[in-house]
């Protein structure tokens, strides 16, 4: 298969969505790869030692998009992309469509084949290609959250961890899963204390046995997220629903409850946020006042940590990928259930019940893999 790999576009995206390694493994099993020129800069990673792993410099984006059967990349096509999808070519990357309309209307008009990292799920109902990303990014709400919690950044002027004789800030994580154990491990370690919610009684006694004492476990709910706001020096809103919009539990009306300079940082913003508030952000610029509540709502986290960022992300996405290319899609996506989860537009439908539901567009609940 010839495969494509652009270089990310998407403001301060700085990962690749293959490394010099995976090229090899690549070429390995017989395949083409046309890598866009500077693509791995970002992440530490020259031309040369692409081409060293056997793949070939193309020196524009349109280049890599006319050739490729298929393209592997972190973050979804962005507006400038979509002329360059070709119908029935295969895309592989993070894509989000229950948070972006448009989006989903070009995928479905340019009859491409999206296959999302955010839903390719195990039987277990882990997501394997987004554990990685929402570990890198659970670890960094704590990292962004304590810096904006600085006074002279508009926070609340609080040392999260405290000294002898101050009281550390308090943390409230909404979410208990790997975004929210990741933010709760690394706010717990730094000395705040630490709160975490999660609708999952076998879920919070999991984290109640393996969390340090300064974390304490609580069923999620409108009544105890209000109390819970009031007092808290950084909030982090890491809820997910694979697939579809994360529901607001924090509303507009609820900002008044907090205190001037709480940080407010929502990692549910690239699926439409859990605060209700928050709105996509870049690294440019990563931060808004609402109400005198500092919000943190870039949509890219990992992207400022590319280099663990891509090594994480290729660890995971490269057997996928590898599947992908040796048997094509459908065949691909037959034999395996953890892949047909990941199709979420083929053939100009709507394959994700998140999806389709989300912008209120039909949904194919079965899909006919014509080489299966």
């Amino acid at each position: 298969m010839i495969i494509g790999v652009p270089k990310e576009i998407k403001n301060n995206e700085n990962r690749v969505a293959l490394t010099p390694a995976g090229v090899s493994e690549m070429k390995k099993h017989g395949h083409t790869v046309y890598v866009q020129a500077t693509a791995g800069l970002g992440s530490g990673f020259s031309d040369d030692e692409y081409v060293t792993a056997g793949a070939v410099v193309l020196g524009t984006i349109e280049e890599v998009y006319a050739i490729a059967e298929m393209i592997i990349k972190v973050k979804e096509p962005i507006a400038s992309e979509y002329p360059l999808i070709k119908k029935d070519q295969l895309l592989f990357t993070y894509f989000h469509f229950a948070s972006s309309e448009p989006l989903t209307h070009a995928m479905l008009e340019k009859g491409a084949v999206c296959l999302a990292y955010e839903t390719v799920e195990k039987a277990d109902r882990s997501l394997p290609l987004l554990v990685p990303m929402s570990e890198v990014a659970g670890r960094m709400a704590i990292q962004q959250g304590a810096k904006y919690l600085e006074k002279p950044l508009k926070g609340r002027g609080i040392l999260l961890g405290g000294v002898p004789g101050v009281p550390p800030a308090k943390v409230l994580v909404l979410g208990g899963g790997i975004v929210g154990t990741q933010a709760a491990k690394m706010a717990a370690g730094l000395g705040a204390q630490v709160t975490i919610m999660d609708l999952s009684l076998p879920r919070l006694r999991h984290l109640d046995d393996i969390m340090p004492a300064n974390v304490n476990t609580e069923m999620s709910n409108h009544y105890n997220i209000t109390r819970a706001i009031k007092d808290a020096d950084l909030i982090v809103g890491a809820v997910l629903i694979p697939g579809a919009k994360a529901p607001h539990l924090i509303t507009r009306d609820m900002l008044k409850l907090m205190r001037p300079g709480t940080v407010v940082v929502d990692v549910a913003v690239d699926q439409g946020g859990c605060i209700e508030t928050c709105t996509p952000t870049t690294h440019e610029n990563p931060t808004f006042i609402i109400d005198d509540i500092v919000h943190y709502c870039v949509a890219n986290m990992p992207g400022a940590v590319p280099y663990t960022s891509t090594l994480a992300l290729t660890n995971a996405t490269l057997p996928y990928a590898v599947q992908l290319a040796n048997k094509g899609w459908e065949k691909a996506c037959n034999e395996n259930e953890e892949l047909k989860k990941g199709l979420n537009i083929a053939n100009g439908k709507i394959l994700y019940k998140g999806v389709a539901e989300a912008w209120n567009l039909p949904f194919n609940e079965e899909l006919v893999l014509a080489n299966a």
